[in-house]
């Protein structure tokens, strides 16, 4: 019998072993049997429990069990197990489906044979057979748990959330987000108190609560009756009123806490402790020393231990084992499982635990550990590392968490793989001799894919120059070569030109000539060729298109070689998108689906994940924005389907997917492509999905959104796309609320952190930067005093000039410049002439004003962007009106129409202020209350409103005319009207009636 709780069934939500009724808990057991469907034959549901530890989650998830049972559904419970950060992946599931094996075999055995994922999730045995899938694993859980319910409903149960490691947490995204069509209801609890800031629960459960259909329950204290008939439940015999009420007030309505002052009071005691971990030990102390120290024994493998397990560690007779477990269970200090025993809650095995003495806890980690190695079936290797860490036996830590990252690997466990390879290679560091038995290289080389696959690829980087670090001098130069292959790989997803350069050290040290021999050998045939692969990739990145050809050409004639097909077609990608790089995007188009198709039929993952990225950029780089979405949104599907969401081109889709999503007016789906709901991604991941979600906040006028920038301002060093995307939204942020310092600021900040990261100023994102920032100083010009107009112009002017510049070098150099460039250099000449116009400084003609931005509407029309083609045909109407024409209007009606079906605030005010009827005031943003409707201002139009907001700032006529395009002489004829609606002898008196009825 398997001696380990990964293997066997375990009960504590499993059976019901409490000896009290359940009190003051009726009101939330009856919302979770309507929230789950217990009382109805085909319903489901989603439901997070969360309460305090001791508030009695646990109970009341045993009342619900039972109920459900009662009326039919199979229920399947899962444990989190706090096994610190190598906890072994899907721990719960893996205990529902090893329960049900000896539950329901029948049952057991057909799910196994349709899906053998879940066969290997819950014995932990792979037989040899390659490693799980990620993505089949979720999608079998799935497909288990539907089919399990076509016999009967099912209740999903998962206690303590909190100590879940990230791949269940994935898995309860899957079963949130995805939800079921038959009855699968799911409960997950957790500890509130345990969630600190930084848990990584955190973000989780607040994504799952968005999520539709997913409810939260929030387990409350109990009421001090309710307390009071506890404390009369616990202890039958009468307790003195004082020591009552003293329980009660101490208790503090939770239950747990309430259990642990009766059995202090039976104990005679005078004083209650005032140290929670000492009140729970009251307890301890009232057991003989034989219980005590199988209690103690038992807090060292955590929350449940088995029977069999217990006993090979104590070393005990069964009578006596039975003895001393027996005074523990009546102490309520364990409670029986079928195959074990559970502590009556974590809390009192976290007090025991840390109660221990050092060399005691030593002691028994060691005789885990014992026992551990000399059984097969006795755990898992994340078992028998955790205890051989803490029983400081660092050669069985070693190896154990060696296995233990592989095993967490083969069942699509990333996170825990990285962990386990971390703990074992900081062990060899310390251990020379020990570390002679291992190849360094080859470890870290795991530990860097692992830590790439779970989206940590800044951390990968920093590992794969340690390793090179750490290569002696004197090592042999094939040595040295394996460690720079490594570094070369994971710079390529950070630092292009870091991978170039390294990739060119690397090939300095093979033989430039390789013989077949050597090439049939396979180790530096191979070698070589993912250093190719590598410089090909880097050179193209880094515009150096004759070496892509000649490095490129050279890997693909050594993959194909030595039948290294994944390498093949990732070296494929590269030349197909050079084609682009070399002016025939149509071509490279082409190649790319091929690519994509073959690495599909292939079952290459990542190759076909990078094709759609790849194929994306070269849409997005011609301005064909639904088919770069359409590309960008597979690759990002793509990786999710593998269980890799985070993973490199993966993540890269998806924001990109978002990116080009508000480009093209798709903003619902901008906004599902940026929505972490359900999610637990890294914080890279995090901040770039976040970075777009500014951008949809600023199109929309959500100033409050800014509130995210702390978060996202910390990765600005890491990614250049993530400060870029940033900064366009911040700029119009800050700018529309009024506060253009802080754009000014923002503007210039990530300028600087930009110039930082790529080593020069010649990026074209630039030109979009000083085009959103002039605007903004255009808008400000209209109402700012002359010097401040000189200051705004003198700063665009700097800013036109540089853009210029970074235009001409990038057309000079012969670096692509596609529509986007286009559309935004013709943006910011037009942005530099509404400036300069409404400044009074060196303004243009207004044929040509008006000239330039229709150009910049063609631009963006042509391209697709639909927001920014209406904010410039927004700017455009405002330059007809001022010069009169009669083609406002029509300018500006599509405008109007972009800007309705977007939600974006800000355009909506820019074109309420064009007046005339061409578009209205959007709702909520009135300056008057319902209050002022019956008084005569209401006859106000919004252009005359507008217009008395200026004059009360003291503007003139001709002042106001150049802030709103519009003549001096329709100027003076709206502030007549406004005079005689107001019944204002003149301008300042017009000014201090509107100020007094809260006008202005």
């Amino acid at each position: 019998m398997p001696l380990s709780v990964g293997h066997e069934m375990m009960d504590d939500v499993s059976q019901s072993v409490f000896q009290t009724p359940l009190i003051g808990r009726a009101d939330e057991l009856a919302e979770l049997r309507r929230l789950v469907g217990v009382d109805e034959e085909l319903a489901a549901g989603a439901v997070l429990l969360g309460g305090d530890a001791g508030v009695g989650k646990t109970r009341i998830l045993a009342e619900l069990r039972d109920a459900a049972v009662v009326q039919g559904r199979r229920a399947m419970v899962g444990h989190c197990v706090d096994f610190g950060d190598t906890a072994p992946p899907y721990l719960p599931f893996a205990e529902m489906f090893a329960r049900l094996a000896t539950e329901d075999p029948d049952a057991a055995a057909q799910l196994a044979q349709r899906h053998p994922a879940v066969a290997r999730l819950a014995f932990r045995s792979s037989d040899g057979a390659a490693p799980i899938d990620r993505g089949a694993l979720v999608d079998d859980v799935h497909s288990a748990l539907s089919e399990l319910a076509q016999d009967r409903p099912v209740l999903v149960i998962i206690e303590d959330a909190h100590w879940a490691d990230r791949s269940t947490q994935d898995m309860i995204s899957l079963l949130f987000t995805r939800g079921f069509d038959v009855p699968v209801s799911v409960v997950v609890s957790y500890r509130t108190d345990d969630l600190h800031r930084r848990h990584p629960l955190r973000q989780a459960l607040i994504q799952w609560g968005r999520l539709s259909g997913v409810h939260r329950v929030a387990l409350p204290p109990l009421a001090d009756d309710d307390v009071e008939e506890l404390v009369q439940s616990l202890h039958p015999a009468p307790l003195a009123a004082a020591t009552v009420h003293g329980i009660v007030a101490r208790a503090e309505g939770n239950a747990f806490f309430a259990e642990e002052l009766v059995g202090a009071a039976e104990a005679g005691l005078g004083r209650v402790p005032d140290d929670l971990a000492g009140l729970m030990l009251i307890r301890l102390d009232s057991l003989d020393d034989a219980s005590r120290d199988v209690v103690r024994a038992a807090s060292v493998s955590g929350r449940r231990v088995t029977h069999a397990l217990l006993a090979a560690v104590c070393g005990l007779t069964d009578s006596e084992l039975e003895a001393a477990v027996r005074g523990a269970v009546e102490r309520n200090v364990l409670v029986p499982a079928r195959d074990g025993y559970s502590f009556r809650h974590a809390l009192l095995a976290e007090s025991v635990y840390d109660d221990l003495l050092p060399g005691e806890r030593t002691r028994l980690h060691a005789a885990y550990v014992a026992v551990l190695k000399e059984s097969a079936d006795a755990g898992s290797s994340a078992e028998l590392a955790r205890h051989a860490r803490a029983a400081q036996d660092i050669e069985t830590a070693v190896r154990a968490g060696i296995r233990a990252a592989g095993e967490a690997a083969d069942v699509g466990g990333p996170d825990q793989a990285a962990k386990h390879y971390e703990h074992a290679i900081e062990q060899l560091n310390r251990l020379p001799d020990l570390a002679a038995e291992f190849d360094r290289t080859s470890l870290v080389s795991q530990w860097v894919d692992a830590l790439t696959a779970a989206g940590q690829s800044m951390r990968a980087l920093t590992v794969a120059k340690q390793l090179v670090a750490d290569v002696p001098p004197e090592a042999p130069s094939a040595e040295r070569v394996r460690a720079v292959v490594v570094l070369a790989e994971a710079a390529l997803l950070e630092d292009s030109w870091l991978a170039l350069e390294t990739a060119k050290d690397g090939l300095a040290l093979m033989p430039e000539q390789l013989t077949i021999e050597s090439i049939e050998n396979g180790h530096p045939g191979v070698v070589r060729a993912r250093l190719l692969s590598v410089l090909a990739h880097a050179s193209l990145a880094n515009r150096d298109l004759d070496r892509t050809v000649e490095a490129a050409g050279e890997a693909l004639d050594l993959g194909e070689r030595l039948g290294l097909t994944g390498l093949v077609a990732d070296v494929t990608t590269t030349l197909a998108r050079l084609k682009e790089y070399a002016g025939d995007p149509q071509s490279s188009a082409q190649s790319l689906a091929e690519i994509i198709a073959t690495a599909h039929q292939r079952g290459h993952i990542t190759a076909e994940i990078r094709g759609h990225h790849q194929l994306g950029g070269v849409y997005l780089g011609e301005g064909d924005l639904p088919m770069a979405l359409a590309s960008y949104r597979a690759g990002a599907e793509q990786a999710a389907a593998a269980g890799r969401p985070w993973a490199p081109y993966g993540i890269d889709s998806r924001m990109l997917g978002a990116i080009t999503a508000y480009m093209s007016g798709d903003w619902a789906i901008a906004d599902e492509l940026v929505d972490l709901a359900g999610t637990n991604p890294p914080g890279l991941a995090e901040a770039g999905l976040s970075s777009v979600g500014l951008l949809l906040a600023a199109g929309r006028g959500q100033a409050a959104a800014l509130n995210r920038l702390p978060v996202i301002r910390k990765r600005w060093g890491f990614d250049g796309l993530i400060t870029v995307t940033a900064g366009f939204a911040c700029i119009d942020l800050y700018g529309d609320s009024g506060d253009l310092p802080s754009a000014v600021a923002i503007h210039d900040e990530v300028v600087a952190q930009l110039d930082t990261m790529w080593g020069h100023h010649g990026y074209l994102a630039l030109i979009r930067l000083s085009a959103l920032l002039i605007g903004q100083f255009g808008t400000a010009a209209a109402a700012a005093g002359q010097q401040d107009r000189e200051v705004f112009h003198r700063r665009g002017l700097e800013l036109i000039e540089t853009a210029r510049e970074v235009l001409a070098q990038n057309v000079g150099r012969g670096i692509p410049v596609g529509p986007e460039a286009h559309a935004w250099a013709a943006r910011i000449e037009a942005e530099f002439a509404r400036l300069s116009w409404i400044a009074g400084i060196d303004p243009p003609a207004q044929d040509v004003l008006t000239g330039l931005w229709q150009q910049a509407v063609e631009h963006f029309a042509r391209l697709g962007w639909t927001f920014e083609e209406a904010r410039s045909r927004a700017r455009w109407a405002a330059a007809l009106g001022a010069t009169g024409s009669g083609q406002a209007g029509d300018v500006v009606a599509p405008a109007l129409e972009t800007a309705l079906a977007l939600g974006a605030g800000p355009l909506l005010t820019e074109l309420r202020a064009l007046g005339n009827g061409t578009a209205r005031k959007p709702p909520g943003r009135g300056r008057r209350g319902a209050a002022a409707s019956t008084r005569a201002d209401d006859d106000l139009t919004p252009r005359e409103s507008e217009i008395l907001a200026l004059v009360a700032l003291g503007r003139s006529n001709g002042e106001i005319g150049k802030r709103l395009f519009i003549s001096t002489k329709t100027v003076s004829v709206h502030v007549s009207n406004i005079l005689a609606k107001l019944g204002a002898g003149g301008r300042t008196e017009a000014a201090a009636i509107g100020r007094e009825r809260g006008l202005v």
